[in-house]
């Protein structure tokens, strides 16, 4: 009777061996060798950006929505160290309950910050990481990172972290 497991478990770890795939290695540099122009995609995200900034802070919801992926496993982190607080939207609804909220606390618009020009930005096939400095005219210095994905030709995020520092104080 061991025999027998032995002779079907080999036979199973054979025929296991044989059906795996040998990664060609010319398959993996077809991903990395993907011709990307990557000033134009950067251009594009900078442009998503920008225009969630935008629509953010003239309080357009409907606009600013579009600028974001509709998934359940998305987040939002703001955290400001200038009045320590804190707070985190995990999936769409949340994160768009948590706008839709505060945009009904404060309809009135903010002055709109400097807008960024430019970013460290990773490109990941239809994904990128991408970090900047922004300086916000009412919560001073921010640094934001963003996960970003490309859906249908256009880049969305997927992902925010915002940082606040605040202003430096003069002594």
């Amino acid at each position: 009777m061991t025999n027998n497991r032995s002779f079907i478990l080999t036979f199973i770890i054979l025929i296991f061996a044989i059906s795996c795939k040998q990664v060609d290695k010319q398959d993996i540099h077809k991903i990395e060798d993907k011709e990307v122009n990557f000033e134009q995609e950067k251009q594009a995200i900078l442009e998503t950006i920008n225009n969630e900034t935008k629509a953010a802070f003239q309080r357009d919801y409907e606009s600013w929505q579009e600028k974001w992926v509709h998934d359940p496993d998305i987040t939002k982190t703001y955290i400001n160290f200038a009045d320590n607080s804190f707070s985190e939207s995990i999936g769409w609804d949340e994160i768009s309950d948590f706008v839709k909220t505060f945009i009904e606390k404060h309809p009135e618009p903010e002055p709109m910050p400097q807008l960024v020009n430019d970013i460290d930005l990773r490109l990941y096939e239809n994904g990128a990481w991408v970090t900047f400095e922004q300086q916000d005219s009412l919560r001073g210095l921010k640094r934001e990172t963003r996960l970003m994905e490309k859906i249908a030709g256009q880049w969305r995020i997927a992902g925010m972290h915002t940082t606040i520092y605040g202003y430096e104080k003069q002594e």
